[in-house]
């Protein structure tokens, strides 16, 4: 018995001893596990084949090597012909279940593009700019349409743009019908519909706000060809592809190059076709908005200014003194200030307006609203007390200089009252000297927060400006401190100046000078080719957009479709110009090329 207790404790310690030894071995040769996987799901099998014709099924079927998910697929997946009815997709194991909810076209093919929505489940690698492609008939479609779209007045690349055609050459298809052919606009701009038949066709973009697939609300950003584009043989061939693991090693090929494309994907690749987007002008009258930001202050837009027509306000069972009435220049904006603290305290205010109305028929008339004007107060803790904010106004003098031949403007962030001019002096100074000048005072006459003074600023000569104690004061009765403020006008030599040579375009235009975000600078307006200056300009880089005032309105207009007008043709100098103190730049432009552009990200690479 003792002996086979000896036993059995000697193999309980050999097999205790053996795990051991087994699992530290198994610890110090596991393999260390493989590369991470960075391919895409490759397609295996799918029904129909990827481009069968004389197809007649409800649905598509496409297997992939592994398990795969949908990302955003009900807005990326685009189907040309378009459907009506969206299909139904789902995942079934490692496939993509199409099924579709109406009749497919006869003899006609079908592009399924489902961009960037298909990735793997594990790992999230996407599989970029799939397509898969069938026919209804006993042919496959494959010729291709190509072009580029552009923002009608800055030429940048507009986003969530799709691209349509039509084979109806009727303007009204676009307003009233599906198109035959849609695409969406790539980054860089550009666009192809593939799987074409010869034909002509009309060609649109839109900004497709309500996803109609139509261009039916004037408030739509649209681009047109104003005539039929022809589709050939010869143009844009797109050849077949027969072999599927040739297009597997492309594929493989275009991902290890994927940094260089990544850059190419940032410039705009021509096409044939370009598509200036615009949005039309209002036709309409009606009442865009309205609000109450400032318990004071209501604020109503109009589509359209009311021109001839009146704009009517009131406030039932209010004085009209107590509140005041300010419009904009173009007077579709009107600004309601409330003076009365009992009224502009209250929480909700009616107000009545009356205001130009296009019915649906297309008929101007008056129509009368009452809107509820509201205003919640922020909230602040029991104990806290808001401190009111001392009445200060603001001056454009910066950093105590003022350019040669600019004004002073004075601005307030509410309505300022007539100001006492007896309370406000000018001087111009030396080191021992002060000398009273004279200047004028005028208040804006669209902008009731803000007043011009001027006066004869010599450069090179130093300035005081004085502003006693209620020289400014606002509607609510508020009034500005004493303030004081030294400034000088700079010598017009410290500043540097730009030429450009304008050649090869006759008619007027705008000449248009921005800073480097584009912001303008200074424009003026040529009426013939010859050089232009502009002077007094601080270092920086900048950059130069003449619009071609076809019209000769001197301003841009927009384009408008049911006219058959084009949005004025605008063009940037091909590059940005760099100014520094003292220089004086001169350039040639040739106006010849409309509508032309480096694109902002590869500028940014040029000037590096």
């Amino acid at each position: 018995m003792i002996f086979m207790n000896r036993k059995l404790c000697a193999g309980v310690l050999l097999f205790t001893a053996l795990l051991i030894f087994s699992g530290a071995c198994a610890k110090i040769s596991a393999p260390a596990g493989g590369a991470r996987d960075r391919q895409p799901p490759v397609v295996v099998e799918s029904i129909p084949q990827s481009r069968a014709t004389n197809f007649k099924g409800k649905g598509l079927e496409i297997s992939f090597n592994e398990y795969v998910v949908l990302d955003n697929i009900s807005e990326k997946l685009m189907v040309s012909p378009p459907m009506k009815k969206k299909p139904t997709i789902s995942i079934k194991g490692k496939s993509i279940v199409v099924v579709f909810e109406e009749k497919l076209k006869d003899s006609s093919t079908y592009t399924f593009y489902f961009q960037d929505a298909i990735k793997d489940l594990n790992e999230g690698n996407i599989l970029e700019d799939y397509q898969f492609v069938f026919s209804t008939g006993p042919i496959l479609d494959t010729l291709s349409v190509t072009g580029n779209v552009y923002n009608s007045f800055d030429l940048e690349i507009p986003e969530k743009t799709v691209v349509l055609m039509y084979r109806d050459l009727a303007d009204s298809s676009v307003k009233k019908h599906f198109p035959d052919y849609i695409s969406r606009l790539n980054l860089n701009g550009s666009f192809r519909i593939n799987n074409v038949p010869k034909g002509s066709y009309k060609l649109y973009a839109l900004k497709d706000a309500d996803n109609s697939k139509s261009y039916n609300l004037e408030d739509e950003e649209f681009a047109f060809r104003s005539l039929p584009i022809e589709v050939t043989p010869e143009k844009n061939f797109i050849p077949e592809v027969k072999d599927t693991v040739k297009t597997i090693k492309i594929v493989k090929a275009v991902k290890a190059a994927k940094p260089a494309i990544k850059a190419l994907a940032s410039d705009t690749i021509p096409g044939e076709h370009k598509l200036i987007l615009f949005k039309s002008l209002r036709k309409n009258h009606y009442l865009t908005g309205s609000s109450r930001d400032l318990p004071y202050k209501f604020v109503y837009t109009l589509s359209l200014p009311p021109d001839s027509s009146a704009f009517n306000f009131s406030i039932p069972g209010t004085n009209p003194e107590s509140y005041l009435i300010e419009k904009t220049k173009d007077k579709d904006t009107i600004s309601i200030w409330l003076t009365d603290s009992t009224l502009y305290s209250q929480p909700q205010i009616s107000t009545i307006i009356r205001y130009p109305f296009t019915d649906t028929l297309g008929i101007t008339g008056y129509k009368t609203d009452t809107i509820n004007m509201r205003f919640l107060a922020p909230r602040t803790g029991k104990a806290s007390k808001v401190k009111k904010p001392e009445y200060t106004v603001e001056t454009n003098i910066n950093a105590g200089t003022l350019k040669p031949g600019q004004i002073i403007v004075i601005k307030s962030k509410t309505p300022f009252k007539e100001a006492d001019t007896s309370r406000i002096r000018v001087y111009e100074t030396t080191d021992s000297t002060k000398i009273k000048i004279p200047y004028s005072l005028k208040k804006d006459s669209s902008d009731f927060a803000r007043y011009f003074l001027k006066s004869k600023f010599i450069p090179g000569r130093k300035y005081l400006y004085i502003a006693d104690s209620a020289a400014f004061g606002n509607i609510f009765n508020e009034i500005t401190d004493s303030t004081g403020m030294k400034f000088s006008v700079r010598e017009e030599d410290s500043y540097s100046k730009l030429t450009l040579n304008l050649q090869n375009y006759e008619g007027g235009r705008i000449i248009q000078l921005l800073d480097k975000s584009e912001k303008l600078v200074d424009e003026q307006y040529m009426k013939k080719d010859g050089k232009i200056v502009f002077p007094l300009l601080e270092n920086g880089f900048y950059r130069v957009r003449a619009i071609y005032d076809i019209d000769g309105d001197g301003k841009w207009t927009t384009g408008d479709f049911s006219s058959g007008r084009q949005p004025e043709p605008v063009s940037y100098y091909p590059g940005e110009i760099e100014i520094k103190t003292g220089w004086e730049v001169e350039q040639d432009w040739d106006l010849s090329a409309q509508n032309s552009k480096i694109p902002k990200l590869l500028l940014k690479r040029k000037t590096k």
